[in-house]
């Protein structure tokens, strides 16, 4: 491994120059160059001096990932697999296995087989996971063992992989799978057309204009626009899908930026296919980046009526920039403005927590613009709704029962254990969520709150200075654990919301959630009151 350094030294050399080249116009010149000599000849020791072997590539690796999170989480080091991953994320098409899936450290974990692809009918469910690809072991692949499941069309590959507990084997051939910005579109019984937008890739404006062209012929005179669990994607797909609800020449977004460069006003440049038709955009905590671009354009140019709750708070706009060997750098080069000057960007990465966590801004420090019929709007936190409801919006609880996967693992028991035949006979209620909560309990689910990580320094601090303390410990613990149980009650509309939404793809795929939500949904529901309404919805703009 060793004999390979003088090769891999050349890497920070190399950058030594592009940092050189590139900032030499700054006066911190002279520090940038002594830092960077400090890291390779700190590199060059450990490489030729530590008492096993070394990998250098990885070192290097993790040195930069871990520079990088100093900061912020979108400006990011990518290999030639990440470089590939955002292509396809990108362009919406690969060659693969047509699944989404989530890698750990035992193996890769189905999170969706999507419907008529090589992975569904092979007989892949949610929930699955996957051990073996071929005859490698996914725990002992270093890298992202996810990149196996693709290849060339036609090219099969034998799978095993754990199913309650069961190893089982199947093998499939991969094809082109082609991901839809739009998996979704109809025309409700008011004459109210429903477009789902998921993703802002490369195809997002001219899905969402044929879907629009398509429903407007079937007789639709009003639009609901689901941009919730949208993460965004393209800036340029943002302004062109505004562009389809708004005139040419209107100022959708502005960046700015200590480099004068990526100082820039974005207009849009086509002519749009109805300015008029009533619209809502439905937005959520999951609805980021380009959806907050769009959904902010509509509300400032009071084009349409915002329903949920507060997006997600991304006003930091990334560029790639290509490295040496095939590896980009994805770096935040500006924040983003909306029409009427807001930036909307939650969580300030200049200032830092005394555990080293970004700041968020906080409520009485945002700032007041107007929109252009004079309505009240602010920045600092994501795009604030016209019109809230509860079940968009999740509590701390529900975002520690999302990250923990307690809801996806809980609709994998529940699909083997219950049998749906017909959406219409779906239903989840109290009595099922009281079921999901005995699950909990012995799930391992872990839901800590603030005031019991307090507690716990609290205690360790007074065994470190040998204090009693006044109090009982374990009482405490017994009150929080009950306010825990008030948490789950209290959140209870938000978190069945996303039970059912993760129950339902597991019968009927997210097809069958869209036409569940057409029926069922709330938001759906809320938006179709209002726009069956013109004064209400006239009222909300005025």
């Amino acid at each position: 491994m060793k004999k390979n350094f003088k090769k891999l030294i050349l890497l920070p050399v190399l950058l030594a120059g592009i940092f050189i080249g590139t900032v030499s116009f700054k006066s911190d010149f002279f520090e940038i160059a002594k830092q960077i000599e400090i890291f390779t000849t700190l590199f060059k020791e450990i490489n030729m001096n530590y008492v096993d072997d070394t990998n250098p590539a990885q070192l290097m690796d993790s040195a930069i990932k871990s520079m990088l999170t100093d900061l912020d989480p979108y400006t990011n080091y990518w290999n030639e697999q990440d470089v590939e991953a955002a292509r396809i994320n990108n362009s919406g098409e690969y060659t693969g296995i047509g699944a989404a899936v989530k890698n750990g450290a035992t193996g890769i974990t189905i999170v969706e087989a999507y419907k008529d692809y090589p992975a569904d009918k092979a007989g892949l469910k949610a929930g699955d996971l996957i051990t073996k690809i071929g005859d490698i072991r996914v725990s002992d692949f270093k890298e992202d063992a996810g990149e196996l499941l693709n290849g060339a069309s036609e090219t099969a590959v034998e799978i095993t992989f754990v199913r309650q507990g069961k190893e089982q084997k199947t093998s499939l051939k991969r094809e082109s799978v082609d991901l839809s910005a739009v998996p979704f579109y109809k025309l409700l019984e008011d004459n109210t057309g429903y477009i789902v937008l998921s993703r802002f890739n490369a195809k997002a404006s001219t899905e969402v204009s044929r879907a629009l062209k398509e429903l407007k012929n079937q007789g639709a005179e009003k639009i609901i626009l689901d941009l919730r669990g949208n993460p965004g994607g393209l800036l340029s797909e943002a302004i062109n899908v505004s562009n389809i609800f708004v005139p040419a020449n209107e100022l959708i977004v502005t960046t700015r930026s200590a480099i004068e460069k990526y100082n820039k006003d974005y207009y849009t440049q086509r002519e749009p296919i109805d300015t008029k038709i009533p619209l809502v955009v439905l937005v959520n905590g999951r609805s980021a980046s380009a959806s907050e671009i769009v959904a902010g354009a509509m509300q400032d140019l009071d084009r349409g009526v915002i329903v949920g709750a507060r997006s997600f708070g991304k006003g930091l706009v990334q560029r790639p920039r290509e490295l040496a060997y095939g590896t980009q750098l994805k770096i935040t080069i500006s924040r983003y403005y909306t029409p009427s000057g807001r930036c909307i960007q939650a969580l300030d990465y200049r200032r830092r927590d005394e555990n080293g966590r970004a700041v968020r801004t906080k409520v009485e420090d945002y700032n007041e613009f107007n929109t252009r019929n004079g309505r009240k709007v602010y920045d600092g936190g994501g795009i604030l709704p016209d019109v809230k409801l509860e079940t968009s919006e999740f509590g701390d609880i529900t975002q520690a029962l999302i990250l923990q996967d307690a809801i996806f693992n809980y609709a994998t028991e529940y699909y083997y254990s219950h049998k749906v035949e017909d959406l219409k006979d779906f239903d989840f209620n109290d009595a099922d969520f009281q079921e999901f909560k005995v699950y909990l309990k012995g799930s391992g689910f872990n839901y800590v709150t603030a005031t019991e990580k307090e507690l716990e320094e609290l205690i360790a601090t007074s065994e470190e200075e040998n204090l009693e303390l006044k109090f009982e410990a374990s009482g405490i613990r017994s009150q929080l654990e009950q306010h825990e149980k008030q948490e789950l009650e209290l959140r209870k509309p938000e978190i069945i919301s996303l039970l059912k939404d993760e129950i339902i793809k597991r019968y009927f795929y997210k097809e069958g959630l869209y036409e569940y939500y057409t029926v069922n949904n709330p938001e759906i529901s809320k938006a179709k009151e209002i726009l069956n309404s013109e004064n209400k919805y006239a009222e909300i703009l005025k």
